[in-house]
């Protein structure tokens, strides 16, 4: 029934639907269009109008789940279905609710009414398509897309002719027909605002939909939100302008010492003192970047990075956003950036000497300790490459690795340079870490740690009992978790001490665990190995292909090496850019080195034992290490010559090579 066909006369219907059930045609004044095509449609599908409609209804557990599946639209629209009802007086009406295949999932309305529509086998969970009841309300919005009313004998069946119908369709936020709401009522209470109230009913419901989806996405974006602050290494907080927390996530609530889920709503001064510098900020409403401060808790400080962001609308101030790191991530960042690290593993330590393998075995066992260590051996023995490698042996291994020559640091820069200082030390400055600080988690080593001043030394002494140090012109003690490792060029580090060059206090903290590195002279068929990995090495850099002659071989065997590995790898260099062929000898070999063996022209004076050192040599290399021959040679006893060769580490397979 059309608004505009109101008031309509009953009987004129009944006429023209008895006409139309009789004949097939309609030659009184039709009723609505749509309601014609719809009675063509049943008549063609071959429903009888005037039987009793035994419509389809669909079971318990399929109603049941029909339900489910559509909950969300229910939840939404059974308070207006029930509005509807209570608001026109709780009788002669029923409000109903289908999905988008015609299927009556909930009805609410007029006891007597419902009792006698059941009779006609409208209950829920029956099917309202045009198929099973004939022309109706519902399925003639369904289809056509606009709200429909059917009144009295416009009905195809004859049961219904006592009802009028009114349905809206409900389309979801694309567009899609998802249900439709519809009222019941007798057909002498028809009136065209029913149609009204059930279209402004699905607009309503349409908005509320529309209004929880948009609220289910915005809850979306904000756990989606949430867990990637929570995922954040950094901390971050929100707070507005009163201070108080808006939002926090762990890393912050970890690294201030708070509870973050006790921590929102609440300010964050009641929780842990602020710093000044923030305080300053925050009342200012300036921004400030990534300023060392420090908060102080019931557990201790907590040092952290903090830059603070001003959220504004305008000129008018919404809060602030905090974002937290600690200080020690901060610093091992810092370590991965600037190279703060060992390079060096024992694998990269060439010897095959006894002594040599002996000096490696204790070396790993130092390093699973976690005690102070010192090294002695003379300069370029390579006491730092076993430092390297013994911290990357050790469980410091990830830690960073700080290396401090201390006979290169000016006197009055060392203790800012090992402990460094705050901001009012120095004007003009934020303040800075020492090397204590950025060794934290890791290893510090003090190369020609006896070159330290020996005020120096007692601050040293100090740290290494208290593992914590304060920084110049600060108050904080600041705890480090560090390992020491110091290196010596004098062998003999206690006869410094007994000079009173070095604090006894600070040699007996240093000598928990000793290893000292021998000289190359001393490792008697190493120089070999060196030689044969030097060459590759500097052969592979300078993209030349050498070999070494066997007089050549002789001389750098038989040099007593004062300055160690670091001497012999600057001799092959220098020998090796100066190589043109494919042998490398005598000739490429520095003058000092060839004047400094036996033969030399230059008038230069060596030792005697030196000398016996490098004629045994050559006697060996002549005689191929039978030592019968080379004890004749050298006019000596077989047995003295054995001792002399073990005096001097050269074991006769040295020369049977």
């Amino acid at each position: 029934m059309l608004p505009s066909a109101y008031p309509y006369d009953c009987q004129t219907l009944k006429a023209a639907w008895t006409q139309f059930v009789e004949q097939g045609t309609i030659a009184l004044p039709s009723p609505d269009p749509a309601v014609v095509r719809s009675w063509r449609y049943c008549r063609e599908i071959g429903l009888e109008p005037c039987s009793p409609p035994q419509p389809k209804r669909c079971g318990a557990e399929a109603l049941e789940q029909r339900r489910q599946d559509r909950f969300d639209l229910i939840a939404i629209a059974r308070p207006f279905m029930e509005d509807i009802y209570q608001f026109a007086g709780e009788s002669d009406m029923i409000v109903y609710l289908a999905d988008e295949a015609l299927y009556l999932l909930s009805s609410v309305g007029d006891k007597a009414l419902q009792h006698t529509l059941q009779g006609m086998g409208m209950e829920d969970g029956v099917w309202l398509s045009e198929e099973q009841i004939g022309t109706n309300a519902a399925a003639m919005a369904l289809s056509g897309g606009l709200p429909a009313q059917v009144v009295g004998p416009e009905h195809f069946c004859l049961a219904y002719h006592s009802l009028t119908d009114t349905a809206a369709t409900i389309h979801a936020t694309g567009g899609e027909m998802i249900g439709v709401i519809g009222i019941v009522t007798l057909e002498p209470n028809s009136h065209p605002h029913t149609l009204s109230i059930v279209m402004a009913a699905a607009r309503a419901i349409e908005n509320l939909l529309q209004a929880e989806r948009s609220f289910s996405e915005t809850h979306q974006h904000l756990a989606e939100l949430d867990a990637a602050l929570q995922a954040m290494s950094k901390g971050i907080l929100f707070l507005d302008p009163e201070g108080r927390v808006t939002h926090i996530n762990a890393c912050a609530g970890d690294i201030l010492g708070v509870s973050h889920r006790l921590a929102r709503g609440r300010k964050l001064s009641t929780l842990i003192r602020l710093p000044t510098d923030m305080k300053v900020a925050m009342a200012q409403q300036t921004s400030m970047v990534e300023k060392e401060v420090v908060f102080r808790t019931t557990d201790g400080p907590r040092p952290c990075l903090m830059s603070i962001d001003v959220l504004r609308k305008g000129s008018h101030p919404l809060g602030f956003i905090l974002t937290l790191e600690h200080a020690a991530e901060v610093r091992r960042l810092a370590h991965r950036v600037v190279g703060t690290r060992a390079h060096f593993t024992f694998d990269d330590i060439l010897g095959r000497d006894p002594e040599m393998r002996r000096v490696l075995y204790y070396a790993r066992m130092i390093a699973q300790s976690d005690s102070t260590v010192l090294l002695l051996g003379e300069s370029g023995t390579g006491k730092e490459m076993f430092a390297q490698a013994i911290h990357n042996g050790s469980r410091r291994a990830n830690g960073p690795f700080v290396a401090i020559n201390c006979a290169a640091i000016p006197r009055e820069l060392m203790s800012s340079e090992l402990f460094g200082y705050e901001g009012a030390f120095a004007i003009g400055e934020e303040g800075r870490p020492g090397k204590f600080e950025l060794a934290d988690g890791g290893t510090i080593f003090f190369d020609n740690v006896d070159g330290m001043p020996l005020d120096m030394q007692a601050s040293l002494l100090r740290v290494i009992d208290t593992r914590e140090i304060v920084r110049l012109g600060g108050t904080r003690a600041i705890p480090l978790n560090i390992r020491v490792i110091a290196a010596s060029n004098s062998v003999d580090l206690a006869d410094e001490v007994q000079r009173g060059r070095f604090r006894a206090d600070l040699f007996y903290r240093l000598h928990v665990l000793t290893l000292t590195i021998p000289p190359l002279r001393e490792r008697g068929n190493d120089i070999l190995l060196f030689v044969a990995h030097l060459i590759e090495q500097f052969a592979q850099r300078l993209k030349k292909t050498a070999t070494v002659s066997p007089e050549a071989m002789a001389v750098l065997q038989s040099y007593h090496w004062p300055g160690n590995v670091r001497e012999l790898e600057n001799v092959l260099e220098r020998a090796m850019h100066m190589v043109d062929g494919c042998e490398l000898t005598v000739e490429h070999l520095p003058r000092e080195l060839r004047m400094a063996t036996i033969g030399g022209t230059d008038k230069a004076v060596i030792t005697l034992q030196e000398a016996e050192r490098q004629a045994i040599i050559r006697a060996g290399r002549a005689l191929r290490g039978n030592t019968t021959q080379m004890a004749e040679a050298l006019g000596i006893g077989r047995t003295t010559l054995w001792r002399k060769m073990k005096a001097f580490n050269l074991p006769s397979e040295t020369f049977k090579r």
